[in-house]
């Protein structure tokens, strides 16, 4: 039995996250290994992961649509996987992960050749014989601000070593990132590790290794000092990684670093979900506040009444003035870490206030980020001056690039054109309208909660910002319809789905109504051939029908219950019937193309008739 722990995590740390742990729980179960899983959802980290089980694990799974933090996982197999591989493919992850275990990779996969590493010191032999040659000497260094006696700690320790005669090698961890990283390799070769720093450091990665920590003012001082005390003092930090290291683990070490090097510099998918994870509580939050506004107010409340200080949170100087500024800095923060953040939500706002709104707050949030991390590699400069790129280098010159191509160069072409779109889609008539919202619709119903249904709700959610609120509401009743359409298929057509599935489709029912298009998953995973097309139909009917209808949407989200809030949505009576003829074409069709269940032989599972015949 294999002992796993995997942590899951998407962009609006909601269905899938959840589902994906649910998913990988129940797969580990049915092989027979024990998996602890850690959700990073809306509301934080859930179930947690304590040091004693990351350290217990034979491998680590990531399950994340967004930027997960790994250094925790230093030395563990790790498998990287998206949550839709965890919701429909558990058991194979499973496979791959207790695999890369017990082959000691965590590329399970791609299997490269590896050496092995010596065997770490263990508690009795950690202290390094006298004479045994020069000493390799690895460390950290860090303080609250990250600049000067970040530096000038690294400085102190580097001179201390080779004025002893040692090697050495410093990461500094500032506010620009970790500069001079410890490789697997620095670290396992390393006679003693010296931690000089003033904030917290995560000492995972060193499991098994003699340890000294101290301030950066000692090490600034007389690093020569602090080296020799490191090399007397130093303990050996974890036993159980002390124990795990006698084994020689490098093999699992060396892929874990590649793993997490690679997971560095994710695709442009993951940049754009980790802004549009951030973005979306400010338009959630934007538009149901806009939507109460209408309630008390009216379309136009009145100035001072309370439905105009609603309008006034919610609306363009509140909410939804923030959540393009947020959009861009938070892709540029997950593409060049903290030194983009600041170009990233500049930029976004110049794009905003330009008129080049929702688009142009992608290509800010991409310029900065690639731009202010090509700063970040390619200025170097002394020691001494290093503190300066942080506070003066890369917030001036990675906003003034970006801010000055924005205004010059993307600025008014992109508003041009979204101007133009925007009029196109306000003027459309009635069947080209409908042809727009089936797409949409079929887009959401495709991969519900994957790229292409997250590229029809951003496209429409991108759209508020220049008044365009169809395509919202198209995109709401279709994320709704799926969930809804397998509920009310598995009361009507029992025989056609298993005892499992009908409890699955009470809860698919419960997410419908709440625009939780991810409920309908675990049925498409299963019977994606039928499940799948019969969906996309009901949702482009339900598109179809709610554009054409001329039904706007003023709150980006929150299901069913919008629908109670006057003024949330225009042409109410024929949103819901765009609802309930989508739903009851999904229903139709799964009753339709789904096969009856065979009972077979009591205490065994069900079968469809189909595979029985396949049999």
């Amino acid at each position: 039995m294999a002992k796993l722990v995997a942590v899951t995590a998407c962009p609006t740390g909601i269905a899938h996250t959840f589902m994906a742990a649910e998913a990988l729980r129940r797969a580990a179960t049915q092989a027979g290994h024990e998996l602890r899983a850690e959700t990073q959802g809306s509301v934080g980290a859930e179930s947690a992961l304590t040091r004693a089980e990351i350290e217990a694990a034979d491998a680590v799974i990531l399950a994340a649509d967004v930027r997960v933090d790994e250094s925790r996982f230093a030395g563990k197999t790790v498998i990287h996987a998206s949550t839709q591989d965890a919701i429909r493919g558990a058991p194979a992850l499973i496979a791959r992960a207790t695999g890369a275990a017990a082959q000691g990779t965590g590329q399970a996969a791609a299997q490269p050749t590896l050496r092995k590493a010596p065997p770490a010191p263990t508690p009795a032999s950690a202290a390094p014989a006298a004479g045994s040659g020069p000493k390799n000497i690895v460390g950290i260094t860090s303080c609250p601000t990250g600049i000067a006696h970040t530096f000038m700690a690294a400085e102190g320790l580097e001179g201390g070593a080779k004025k002893l005669g040692y090697n050495v090698k410093v990461e500094t961890q500032g506010s620009v990132g970790a500069g001079n990283q410890l490789t697997a390799q620095d670290i396992a070769a390393a006679d003693v590790v010296i931690i000089a720093a003033d904030t917290n450091v995560n000492l995972d990665r060193f499991q098994g290794k003699r340890v000294y920590q101290t301030g950066t003012k000692p090490a600034i001082k007389d690093g020569a000092a602090v080296v020799t005390t490191a090399l007397e003092q130093a303990t050996v930090y974890g036993a159980a990684g002390a124990a795990a290291a006698t084994g020689g683990d490098y093999v699992a070490q060396a892929a874990a670093a590649k793993n997490a090097k690679n997971a560095g510099v994710p695709s442009a998918y993951k940049h754009l979900m980790t802004g549009v994870s951030h973005m979306l509580p400010f338009v959630v939050a934007g538009g149901l506040l806009i939507a109460l506004a209408f309630a008390f107010g009216g379309i136009n409340p009145p100035e001072g009444s309370f439905g105009a200080a609603l309008l006034r949170i919610g609306g363009g100087t509140g909410a939804f003035g923030l959540f393009v500024p947020v959009l861009a800095g938070y892709i540029a923060y997950s593409i060049a870490d903290r030194p983009g953040l600041a170009p990233g939500m500049i930029g976004g706002l110049l794009a905003l206030g330009g008129g080049s709104g929702f688009l142009g707050g992608l290509i800010a949030g991409f310029l900065a980020g690639y731009v202010t991390r090509w700063l970040n590699q390619g200025i170097r400069l002394p020691r001494t001056l290093e503190g300066l790129k942080p506070t003066l280098l890369l917030p001036l010159l990675g906003t003034a690039i970006t801010g000055l191509i924005m205004v010059y160069v993307v600025g008014r072409p992109v508003a041009a054109a979204l101007t133009a779109a925007s009029n196109w889609l306000q003027g459309l008539g009635q069947t080209s309208a409908g042809a727009l919202g089936a797409v949409i619709g079929a887009m959401m119903a495709f991969d519900m909660g994957g790229p292409i249904n997250k590229a029809a709700y951003t496209f429409s959610t991108g759209l508020l910002t220049n008044q365009v609120y169809g395509p919202i509401a198209a995109a709401m009743v279709a994320g709704m319809t799926p969930p809804l359409a397998l509920f009310f298929a598995t009361l009507i057509f029992k025989n056609r789905f298993t005892t499992d599935e009908r409890e699955a489709g009470k809860a698919a029912g419960v997410l419908g109504i709440s625009f939780i298009t991810e409920g309908a998953i675990p049925f498409a995973a299963r019977d994606p051939l039928r499940v799948i097309p019969s969906l996309m139909i009901g949702s482009a009917a339900a598109g179809a029908i709610s554009m054409a209808s001329g039904c706007l949407l003023r709150a980006p989200h929150g299901g069913i219950f919008v629908l109670f809030i006057p003024n949330a949505v225009t042409n109410l009576p024929m949103y819901i019937v765009a609802l309930l003829v989508g739903t009851a074409v999904s229903t139709l069709l799964l009753g339709v193309l789904k096969k009856p269940i065979v009972p077979i032989a009591e205490g065994s599972a069900n079968v469809r008739s189909d595979a029985v015949a396949a049999d």
